[in-house]
């Protein structure tokens, strides 16, 4: 699988591109809206109802009390329409929310989307409270994933 390279992935230290994007609760999401209030987790990941997507989201709600507990909001984010992310949420009992980046005007722009099956790569974005992106991490293979001890550590770093 080749990343279709229309962009790229903001780096760290730079501030994050700002997007708004449809969620899983009805509400949209605006990156921005959490400038000031809180830092932003952005797992990417390729698509719903997947062995290695579903034990990451389901690993994200299992510690989402620790995630909150360091003042970040996280989100999973895919290319799947809405109305299958709902239906994801709802099956394995999500917590997070999920935003659905079904149009790819993030997953392109940010260098993550695979020309030759339109879904995204798995990869991390962690944004501070500035707007400032702290870690980033894109995976080899959108079939592995970061364990949350790892993200937990890079948010540690915060302070």
């Amino acid at each position: 699988m080749t990343a279709t390279v229309t962009g790229r992935l903001p780096q760290v230290g730079e501030q994050a591109t700002d997007f708004t994007l449809p969620s899983t609760s009805g509400e949209k999401v605006t990156l921005s809206q959490f400038r000031g209030k809180q830092h932003v987790l952005l797992a990417f990941f390729p698509m719903a109802f997947t062995s290695t997507c579903t034990a990451e989201l389901c690993a994200f709600s299992e510690d989402l009390g620790q995630f909150e507990g360091s003042d970040v909001a996280v989100f999973g984010v895919s290319v799947d329409a809405l109305p299958s992310l709902k239906a994801f949420k709802k099956q394995e009992q999500l917590k997070e929310e999920l935003l659905s980046d079904f149009k790819r005007e993030v997953v392109g722009p940010w260098g993550l989307l695979f020309a030759d099956t339109f879904f995204s790569n798995r990869a991390y974005v962690l944004i501070d409270k500035g707007g400032i992106v702290r870690w980033v991490h894109v995976e080899a293979t959108p079939g592995t994933r970061r364990e949350n001890a790892e993200v937990l550590a890079q948010i540690a770093k915060l302070g």
